[in-house]
């Protein structure tokens, strides 16, 4: 059975073939990416690694966690499963905002109504 890892602390300059040559001294690598930010196209510095086994996975955990590769210490872990996704309702807390008006205060803004100048109480 496959088993991911999270590589952490990952060097800007690191690619995809030098965590697949890394970590294939643990055991067969059946994936590893590089999780890139959108709109630059950079590294995040982190990406996820698919070991064949887990034997080879645990393996690559104890070898290479805390490992220095291009000048900095790796972290090695269990990745752990996505989160899911709530977009589909339900409270999205916080803002308290909406469509009853009560004492001119608008939602999560507070009274917009009072000048304010920060932390004083200028009223002259």
């Amino acid at each position: 059975m496959n088993k991911k890892l999270y590589v952490g602390n990952l060097s800007y300059a690191t690619t995809e073939a030098d965590l697949r040559k890394l970590f294939s001294e643990s055991g067969t690598v059946v994936s590893a990416t590089i999780i890139m930010d959108r709109e630059t196209g950079q590294s995040k510095g982190f990406g996820f690694v698919e070991m064949e086994t887990t034997e080879a996975a645990q393996a690559a955990i104890n070898k290479f966690n805390n490992y220095e590769f291009n000048r900095r210490n790796i972290t090695v872990s269990e990745a752990r499963p996505p989160k899911e996704n709530s977009y589909g309702g339900g409270s999205r807390g916080g803002s308290g905002g909406g469509s009853y008006n009560r004492d001119n205060r608008s939602g999560g803004g507070g009274n917009r109504n009072r000048s304010s100048s920060g932390g004083g109480s200028n009223r002259y």
